[in-house]
């Protein structure tokens, strides 16, 4: 059972990135899922999360207009498409999942770096 994360890398200010996030192990479509994200020194933060279905997106104010979160449940996989990329969007970032759309998230991937240079 695990969730692996991938597609980081190290960019320029202004590019992008997609992240994926491909579920093993478990019964994707039945999960509700997030990423997050954590730079050095800093607690991890709530980035974004999606619906079992796919509905109902929601963003961190930081992110907003610039990612999105998306879903393929025949795929087993999670997507996270950034763009406009900043150097404060530099972090280590994670994917994970919960059963219950208002419990706490109790399945975490391992996670994929980010860097944007400036």
């Amino acid at each position: 059972v695990q969730l692996q994360a991938s597609g980081g890398g190290l960019v320029q200010a202004g590019q992008s990135l997609r992240l994926s996030c491909i579920a093993s192990g478990i019964p994707f479509r039945t999960y509700h899922m997030g990423w997050f994200r954590q730079a050095p020194g800093k607690e991890r933060e709530f980035v974004a999360a999606i619906a079992r279905g796919g509905n109902g997106p929601s963003y961190a104010d930081s992110v907003k207009g610039r990612f999105t979160i998306s879903r393929d449940n025949a795929k087993n996989t999670l997507y996270l498409q950034m763009n406009s990329l900043k150097p404060e969007d530099t972090a280590v970032y994670y994917c994970a999942g919960k059963t219950i759309l208002t419990g706490n998230y109790n399945m975490w991937g391992q996670g994929t770096q980010v860097t944007v240079s400036s």
